[in-house]
């Protein structure tokens, strides 16, 4: 499974993140030679520090807005296969700091792809935007790659512009360029351990469920798209095969990486779930007056993904919820970060075969 990474070259942007995190610890143990350009981590607790990446694989901390540094990086590492997580990925944050988020999410995006530019032996590039780069209209259908582009919040509005520049990079440069090809992916709401980031549902229920408090929810009836951090790696990496290949062209344009919609569930259902999971637990649901608008209905169709790289889903969203609330509970009970997490990445290697 995702044989070819053994021995390339590979250069992780957000690496220090949940998703970077996890990313990096399952390509190190396909044999792939890491390099990670992000931000320093948050706090001690971060699943980067914890699984002592930055003993594992080449870290280097950096802003996607010092383009210098970054190019630099690229210089040193030689990627031949770039996956580009940073991000400023929180909805709620991106009402309060707007500018960190367009800056991020851009201007960023657009640093990342002039560093490729500037890297003759970078044959793929997966370019991570969101679900919510589609300008949501409520549907009870998935969006598929093709719909419209939008977002009324910030956060949003930058994936979605984010998207628009990748577009004009791949029309105006890449297209010209050969032994390259290059796409977008774009997943739906993630879970799995080592993710403590704020205003995140498993996180707040797991700070909840430790100091044994209840857990405060705000749309208790709002759905999303759940699924185990695992899936939309696995759609990258499968991705990432399919644009390194001999005919890596066919494969160019935006992807999408979601559950089944038997997994699209709300946010009561996942809470619930987390509670018995965890062995004890309740919730409360508080309305906050004047809060910040988020979507209530979002779901991704991945027939593109089934269809052109054989990929579908394989923990479905009991599976997902399960094995997020088991690395948690297991690692409150003092068990071992790099080995749990890497059990979980093997797990999920042996039931993506069968599937």
């Amino acid at each position: 499974m995702f044989d070819f990474l053994r021995n390339k070259r590979v250069l992780i942007t957000g690496h220090t993140g949940f998703k970077g995190s996890w990313l990096s610890a399952w390509l190190l143990k396909l044999g792939a030679e890491v390099t990670g350009y992000a931000l320093p981590p948050h706090t001690a607790e971060d699943h980067f520090v914890q699984l002592g990446l930055a003993n594992r694989m080449r870290h280097v901390e950096g802003d996607l807005l010092d383009l210098p540094k970054l190019t630099a990086t690229f210089r040193d590492a030689r990627p031949e296969i770039v996956f580009h997580l940073a991000a400023q990925a929180l909805v709620r944050r991106s009402y309060s700091e707007p500018k960190l988020t367009f800056d991020t999410n851009v201007t960023g995006g657009v640093n990342l792809l002039e560093a490729i530019r500037a890297t003759p032996e970078a044959r793929a590039l997966v370019f991570v935007t969101s679900d919510k780069c589609y300008r949501n209209h409520e549907w009870v259908w998935g969006y598929r790659e093709s719909d419209e582009l939008g977002g009324d919040d910030p956060y949003s509005a930058s994936k979605a512009a984010a998207e628009l520049v990748f577009r004009s990079y791949a029309a105006s440069f890449f297209s010209k360029r050969e032994n390259f090809a290059a796409a977008t992916a774009r997943a739906g709401n993630v879970i799995g351990g080592g993710d403590f980031a704020a205003d995140r549902i498993v996180p707040d229920c797991i700070r909840a469920l430790r100091t044994k408090q209840p857990i405060i929810i705000r749309s208790p009836e709002a759905t999303r798209p759940w699924q185990h951090v695992l899936e939309p790696l696995s759609g990258y990496l499968r991705l990432a095969q399919a644009l390194f290949g001999a005919d890596g062209r066919k494969f160019e344009g935006g992807w999408n990486f979601g559950p089944l919609k038997d997994s699209n569930r709300s946010v009561r259902e996942l809470v619930e779930r987390v509670i018995a999971g965890w062995g004890e637990g309740d919730m409360k649901i508080e309305r906050p007056v004047n809060a910040p608008h988020e979507s209530r209905l979002l779901h991704l169709n991945c027939d593109k993904a089934h269809g052109e790289l054989d990929w579908s889903p394989t923990w479905h969203f009991a599976e997902g919820v399960d094995e997020t609330t088991r690395w948690y509970r297991e690692t409150t009970k003092g068990g071992d970060v790099w080995t749990l997490t890497n059990a979980q990445i093997a797990a999920y290697e042996k039931a993506f075969v069968k599937a």
